[in-house]
């Protein structure tokens, strides 16, 4: 599963409301970075320092078809901030993957791997293709060629990719194959999200849906809810949220509502979490589960619940449907699914969403175990694994709680003042040189 994610272009809502022109994540995740800003302890000249990648490359991805023709597809790795140690983030395969979205993402893994205090700047990179065009042998041809053009600016030292949109264990492991190749040596470090039997982690696929649920448990104890009176709608049915629903279900929340991409089910009594198969395990098994009700997925985040936890994709909740949100609570289990504007809205209304680079930050914790699996060539066992996990997200929890409690802010404030002031402080012991 994807240590981030946006929506499919990487696009979200201005402040200009309905009608406005859509602003790129680079924007976005710029206006974010500002306001933030405000809130921490940081000099000018850093701030201004990190509205800026360190460098983006971009590469052509000659393709041999089956049948004998040749396409070309673009490629490209963004690379944010190293400060506090090697980029890491995703490679996506989508065919409207652009420099900016890239640039976008990375600043959020920067945000993201500091929140949870891990030794990681961010990164971000991806082809400009849709992989469900693609046979298996194109896709191995295409991610070993990917590989090979941006060997130069990856290495377990430098840039550590992982899986993301429309790409998983199986890609990592070509990923991995191609660069040990041409190294002359096996390098399982290069990448994380890899199959176990060649140096991937137990735990890392369920990770992101792990930390959304164990931070969700969290938020409803801050605010005094019984966990047990919680109903809950999940949509997306993913990695993420499958696995965020089956654990809150399992603690004794009610998740009252799931989807998939084709629709929603809705039952008031609860839905069997366990008996409902995943979009990843069967497509189209949500939307075709026998239950009470079947919605829009549009329909499942106006619903009246506890907790409502958008995990598919991007700017889902934007200025024309916030006002229709009747959650208590909103925990972001996909990256950005929440415009700049709406989160103005959700705050002058009450309702606290905890952010994106928090929730779901299990994914890059996970794949930084699996790091340091490889670099000491020791497996942890799943066991390990989840307690390790828990432990991180308590730690970045209780950190983020802090200044939500001492400073009145919102969570997502609060979590980016924690990220900016350790990226801060990193960047001016280091100081700039030359």
């Amino acid at each position: 599963m994807n240590e981030d994610g946006k929506n499919r272009n990487g696009e979200a809502v201005t402040d200009g409301g309905s009608g406005s022109e859509p602003e790129t994540a680079l924007a976005t995740a710029r206006r974010q970075l500002e306001r933030a800003a405000s809130h921490a302890d940081v000099d000018d000249g850093v701030v201004a320092r990190l509205k800026h990648p360190t460098r983006v490359q971009q590469v052509s991805v000659p393709l041999r078809r089956d049948d004998g023709s040749l396409d070309v597809f673009t490629g490209f790795r963004a690379q944010h901030d190293d400060v506090r140690g090697p980029y890491k983030g995703g490679l996506r395969y989508h065919p409207e993957v652009t420099a900016d979205e890239c640039i976008g993402l990375s600043m959020w893994m920067t945000w993201k791997c500091a929140v949870m205090d891990l030794p990681f700047g961010g990164g971000k990179g991806g082809v400009a293709v849709d992989p469900k065009t693609l046979s298996d042998e194109e896709r191995e041809r295409l991610t070993r060629r990917f590989a090979e053009e941006i060997r130069n600016v990856v290495g377990p030292k430098k840039d550590v990719p992982a899986p993301d949109m429309g790409t998983g264990p199986q890609e990592m492991a070509w990923f991995m194959d191609a660069y040990s190749m041409q190294q002359g040596e096996t390098t399982p470090g290069v990448v994380t999200g890899k199959p176990p039997v060649i140096g991937g982690s137990y735990g890392r696929e369920e990770a992101p849906g792990r930390s959304v649920a164990i931070v969700t448990r969290e938020a409803v104890d801050f605010y005094d809810w019984n966990i047990e009176d919680t109903t809950v709608a999940v949509q997306g049915f993913g990695s993420v949220g499958a696995n965020a629903a089956r654990l809150l279900d399992e603690w004794g929340a009610k998740v009252v509502a799931v989807s998939d991409v084709d629709g929603a089910i809705y039952d008031p009594d609860g839905l069997d979490t366990q008996d409902v198969e995943g979009h990843d395990e069967r497509p189209g098994m949500v939307s075709g589960y026998d239950a009470p009700e079947s919605l829009s997925n549009e329909e499942l985040l106006e619903l009246d619940v506890d907790v409502l936890i958008p995990a598919a994709i991007g700017n889902v909740i934007t200025t024309e449907n916030v006002d229709a949100i009747s959650a208590e609570m909103v925990v972001e289990g996909a990256n950005g699914p929440t415009t700049f504007a709406a989160d103005a809205v959700l705050e002058e209304r009450g309702i606290p969403v905890v952010p994106d680079i928090l929730a779901n930050a299990g994914g890059v914790t996970v794949s930084y175990f699996e790091w340091l699996q490889d670099i000491n060539r020791r497996q942890w066992s799943l066991e390990r694994v989840h307690e390790e996990l828990e432990a991180e997200m308590l730690k970045a929890w209780n950190a983020v709680r802090e200044h939500v409690e001492e400073r009145d802010l919102t969570w997502r404030d609060a979590a980016y003042v924690v990220a900016l002031s350790r990226i801060g402080g990193a960047k001016e012991t280091r100081g700039l040189w030359p």
